[in-house]
C-alpha cells in the first residue's frame, strides 16, 4: 500500500517515458488516475483501444489531432474529449502537446511508481486493471 498521505507532488520528479516521445506524471486513487502527458513534436500513438478504461483528455498547451472511432479533430488548449472504453482512437501532435487525462478505472500500465503514484483507501486498489 502507498504512503497514507493524500498529498503528492510532481515537482522535482522526472517524467515517466511511456513510449518514445510520450512521457507522463501520474497520481491515482481507488477509482481514477490523473496524468499530465507530454508529447514531443511529431509524435503519434497508433490506433488502439482501452478495453476496461474510459479516458477524458483536456489540452493545456500545444495541439493534437485526435481520432476517436471515425471522427478526427484537432484539439487546442481548453478543448476536451471523452474516449469511452473499448473505442479505438489514435493521436498525433505535429508541434508537441501537453494535456491532462483522467482514466477510470485505474490502468496500472499508466502508473510509473505504484508506491509514489497511488493513494489507496480501504479497497486497496482492487478495481485497478492491468492492460
Amino acid at each position: 500500500m502507498s504512503d497514507a498521505s493524500p498529498f503528492r507532488t510532481w515537482n522535482s520528479r522526472d517524467l515517466h517515458l511511456m513510449f518514445p516521445g510520450v512521457a507522463l506524471h501520474a497520481i491515482g486513487g481507488e477509482h481514477v488516475l490523473l496524468c499530465r502527458v507530454v508529447y514531443a513534436p511529431g509524435k503519434s500513438v497508433a490506433r488502439h483501444a482501452h478495453e476496461h478504461t474510459e479516458q477524458v483528455m483536456a489540452i493545456v498547451d500545444g495541439e493534437i489531432e485526435v481520432t476517436i472511432g471515425d471522427e478526427a479533430k484537432t484539439l487546442r488548449p481548453g478543448d476536451v474529449c471523452v474516449i469511452n472504453r473499448g473505442v479505438e482512437h489514435e493521436l498525433h501532435s505535429t508541434g508537441g502537446v501537453t494535456f491532462f487525462e483522467a482514466l477510470a478505472p485505474v490502468p496500472l500500465d499508466h502508473v510509473p511508481d505504484r508506491q509514489e503514484d497511488l493513494v489507496l483507501g480501504p479497497e486497496g486498489g482492487e478495481g485497478h486493471v492491468e492492460r
